[in-house]
């Protein structure tokens, strides 16, 4: 879940990017930069990241087996 309290403007994070940085992979928090007043681009650490695609793949799959296996139960199995 983002945090409200965690949006920056671009400029902000261009004058202080390292100190960004630093605390985008110490909390492993995303943030949320802003252009002109609204939300542009969320920050986040490699980590966070490669553990949300991981869980979106493994949820895709999960959804593809349970489609599979209705649709066996719906006598839809193909391969018969």
């Amino acid at each position: 879940m983002l945090d409200a309290r965690e949006i920056y403007p671009l400029s902000d994070f261009q004058r202080n990017a390292r100190q960004f940085i630093e605390q985008i992979q110490s909390s492993h928090k995303p943030i949320i930069l802003t252009v002109n007043g609204k939300a542009s681009v969320i920050m986040q650490d490699a980590t966070s990241y490669q553990e949300l695609l991981d869980e979106l793949e493994l949820a895709r799959s999960a959804a593809k087996i349970r489609q599979g296996i209705a649709e066996a139960a719906a006598g839809k199995d193909k391969r018969r």
